[in-house]
């Protein structure tokens, strides 16, 4: 047997190295690869530990919260009312009680948007106009009114805009939780020091095991712990086994359409059901470019009723959904992926609407 040519050689050590860079390579990729799972895994099976030692109450069905409106809208419907009929010793004034109601409609009340849709259909002391009352009739329906729900199956789907009475209301931001931060003068020469923005403020009734799984997952969704605490507790109050008379099941309440949307398999899993809900928050956050109040709205209502609507929707469930969120949060706008999705087509009108009706402090 002839001894192997150098040319041989060099091609078989070649084609060796080649080889095992190609085995180093698909193991690097492998455990590239396997490293997110792993770190998900853990997280995940950190807060299932922790979940163990926590209370599971069963959350009983609760009324619909589109029902509680605030006292002074409550009071502008039963004004309405009495001056809508004569009754309670006032005069009958229609006009008058369509404008009470309309006030109380934009703030949410389902009853009050019901009572101006009739009076609209009816002609009843101002003029019929259809095309109004088939969008408040619309929106008393989506609070779950049974007599506006059978309306709209007589009407049809409204077209056109929604009128002034259900434009979006210019919801209140509470007041900021600590003045600006105030800088020292320095002396000449002293170096600058770098500044170190304040520790968020989370709920003081967060399971530490929710807290700390928050902390670790949520920079993978680009989100803020804080923003994910705030819908959590608005959402379920940190309860694990909640299920809502609509279905929405868990921590953050998803539905079993957003659960398969963002690919959950065990809805009422708690690491699986953050990890989804922290999905559909990164999504939001893109569609509506990082603005709290959007987002906070169409978690609550969902995105297309924030689009048609131009902003919060005329819900009361929505709009005292929005003031929890926002009273949990030190701001009303966060960095966002722009890379999940293109934004909302409906923001340009949102904005203009916004400058129209600016937002109060």
């Amino acid at each position: 047997m002839h001894p192997p040519t150098r040319h041989a050689t060099r091609h078989h050590c070649t084609h060796a190295l080649r080889r095992l860079a190609a085995q180093v390579a698909l193991g690097l990729a492998t455990a590239l690869a396997a490293t997110p799972l792993l770190a998900q895994t853990a997280a995940d099976n950190q807060l299932a530990d922790g979940l163990q030692a926590l209370p599971a109450p069963l959350v009983a069905p609760q009324a619909p919260l589109s029902t509680v409106v605030p006292s002074q809208v409550l009071r502008w419907r039963q004004e309405a009312q009495a001056l809508e009929h004569g009754e309670n010793g006032m005069p009958r004034d229609p006009a008058r009680a369509a404008t009470l109601y309309c006030q109380a409609a934009q703030h949410g009340d389902a009853e009050a948007q019901y009572s101006l849709a009739w009076m609209l259909s009816n002609g009843r002391g101002i003029e019929r106009d259809d095309a109004q009352a088939a969008h408040l009739f619309l929106a008393a329906a989506e609070q779950g009114m049974p007599q506006a729900q059978t309306m709209m199956q007589r009407l049809g789907t409204p077209r056109g805009e929604p009128p002034p009475c259900l434009q979006p209301m210019a919801v209140q931001l509470p007041a900021p939780k600590a003045p600006p931060v105030q800088l020292a003068s320095r002396q000449p020469h002293q170096p600058r020091q770098p500044l170190t923005p304040p520790p968020e403020t989370l709920p003081p009734n967060a399971p530490a095991p929710i807290v700390n799984f928050v902390k670790l997952v949520a920079p993978d969704y680009q989100l803020s712990p804080q923003l994910v605490l705030a819908i959590i507790a608005t959402e379920s109050n940190f309860n694990p086994n909640a299920v809502s008379p609509k279905n929405a099941q868990g921590l953050m309440q998803l539905i079993p359409d957003t659960a398969a949307r963002f690919k959950v398999r065990n809805i009422l899993d708690p690491a699986q059901n953050i990890r989804g809900g922290m999905a559909y928050l990164r999504w939001l956050m893109a569609y509506f470019q990082g603005n709290v109040v959007l987002v906070a709205a169409a978690y609550n209502a969902g995105e297309g009723a924030v689009n048609r609507y131009r902003g919060v929707p005329p819900y009361a469930e929505t709009l005292n959904y929005v003031r929890k969120v926002l009273a949990q949060v030190d701001r009303v706008v966060y960095p966002y992926d722009a890379s999940v999705t293109e934004p909302s087509p409906a923001l340009p009108k949102m904005r203009l609407a916004a400058a129209d009706a600016p937002v109060r402090r």
